[in-house]
């Protein structure tokens, strides 16, 4: 199926399913007033978490309880499955700070839209994330498809497939550590562009009811690179 009639299949093409604006919070100053500031509270909370200061908030029996009738997530991140990179934990964020979804790559796939179209319908997170991580093993994988010509199973091959059109331009030339770094960020940016190419994407980006980013962890570090 080609990708815009999958997109479609789900709904998220349509304008209605991004929002018209965050919904109210819980309290003016628990939750941020639009994607810029929500971005903040996350580059503040990795910074924290690189630091070795994380102050582990949200985490308590009360702050618990207080979520059983509804949560109000002030970002939604797409990042991937790698045990070594929890979102949650590199964001020092607590329990329904993050709305988190999480596939090998960090690919755009069918249930991961509609996964992102209920962050917009149902929880209008101002903020989109995209998190690949240094020395990610499926975009490795991409990577030798396209040099070394290398096979995996079958449902592998499905998911490289989502991987290696945003591998297009990359300089095959480079180094391996170099080149798999390089991967890595055309493969967050492709996903960025997958997601900010939908119709209501788009017209939510332009009135700025909504903020995309893309971003890149260092394992070694824990430090978190938001790309431009």
């Amino acid at each position: 199926m080609h990708r815009r009639q999958w997109l479609a299949g789900v709904g998220l093409a349509g304008a209605g399913l991004w929002p018209l604006a965050a919904a109210d919070p819980p309290a003016a100053d628990s939750y941020p007033k639009d994607g810029a500031e929500a971005l903040e509270r996350l580059k503040a909370g990795n910074a924290r978490f690189a630091d070795g200061k994380t102050r582990h908030a949200h985490e308590s029996a009360d702050w618990r309880k207080h979520l059983v009738a509804e949560q109000r997530p002030v970002a939604t991140i797409l990042g991937c499955s790698d045990s070594r990179v929890p979102p949650e934990l590199v964001f020092d964020q607590g329990f329904g700070d993050l709305f988190v979804i999480r596939v090998a790559g960090n690919v755009i796939a069918t249930d991961v839209v509609g996964s992102i179209a209920y962050a917009a319908l149902h929880l209008g997170t101002p903020l989109f994330v995209v998190m690949g991580h240094a020395g990610c093993g499926a975009v490795t994988a991409a990577v030798d498809a396209t040099v070394k010509k290398a096979k995996e199973p079958e449902r592998i091959e499905a998911l490289l497939k989502l991987i290696e059109p945003g591998l297009k331009g990359l300089d095959l030339t480079l180094a391996p550590g170099p080149r798999l770094d390089a991967a890595v960020e055309a493969n967050v940016r492709w996903s960025v562009r997958q997601l900010a190419d939908l119709d209501g994407a788009r017209a939510a980006l332009k009135a700025g009811r909504i903020k995309l980013v893309g971003a890149v962890y260092d394992l070694a570090s824990g430090r978190v690179r938001f790309l431009d």
